[in-house]
């Protein structure tokens, strides 16, 4: 049967460039973001092997109503990819906006913890891979950034998952990249990395032998 990946923040930058290498790979893709015309158009490109399932990734019911749909059209679920995520429009703590804190935490943090629940029974089956996007910013400390310690957080937890499904022969993997060149930026960042190279990573991992757990793939731009 033809694997299936299931991608939250799948509309555009990573999440719709590791859409189109699983594809191209052979894979069924599970398309979840709110934008849901950016989300068809992609759909569309993609062809038969996409299915475009709207939904917040705060809301742990859409997710699990969403993977449900997805495995009842493809048959299963082999990976999902919990990429979904935003940054912080003021830097720092003191400075910072707490009622913009929580709705950066809800996404970052709970809809990535929100995937991976909805997941598990479904990776079970499986023998499946959970994926997660974590950051550069996870793995040093920068300055006041509540973003980076919402990324310390996908990285601790990915290691604990990583243990805990590998009890049942499951795999964990956080994709840690520097600075990616996407709309997470208000200006083009060309020298910097293309969502290309990031899904690049995310498809070495699903695609390694069973008897590989890739557990974590940092890149930084060159330079």
């Amino acid at each position: 049967m033809t694997q299936t990946l299931f991608i939250t923040g799948a509309s555009s930058g990573i999440g719709a460039a590791t859409a189109k290498a699983a594809a191209k790979a052979g894979w069924n893709v599970a398309l979840f973001a709110r934008s849901e015309d950016k989300l068809q158009t992609l759909a569309d490109e993609i062809g038969d092997a996409a299915l475009a399932l709207p939904g917040d990734a705060t809301d742990y019911d859409a997710q699990k109503e969403a993977m449900d749909k997805a495995a009842n059209k493809f048959g299963q679920i082999d990976a999902v990819f919990a990429n979904a995520g935003r940054g912080t429009s003021q830097a720092g703590t003191e400075n910072g906006n707490p009622e913009d804190w929580k709705g950066m935490v809800d996404l970052n943090v709970m809809g990535a913890l929100y995937t991976a629940h909805a997941a598990m029974p479904h990776l079970r089956k499986t023998t499946g891979q959970y994926v997660v996007t974590g950051s550069a910013a996870g793995r040093k400390h920068i300055q006041g950034s509540i973003y980076g310690a919402t990324k310390w957080f996908i990285h601790g937890f990915a290691g604990n998952l990583a243990e805990e499904m590998a009890e049942w022969g499951g795999r964990c993997m956080v994709v840690s990249p520097g600075m990616v060149n996407t709309a997470f930026f208000d200006e083009a960042k060309p020298d910097k990395l293309a969502p290309e190279d990031v899904a690049d990573a995310v498809m070495h991992a699903l695609q390694s032998p069973q008897r590989a757990s890739v557990r974590e793939i940092h890149l930084m731009p060159t330079g």
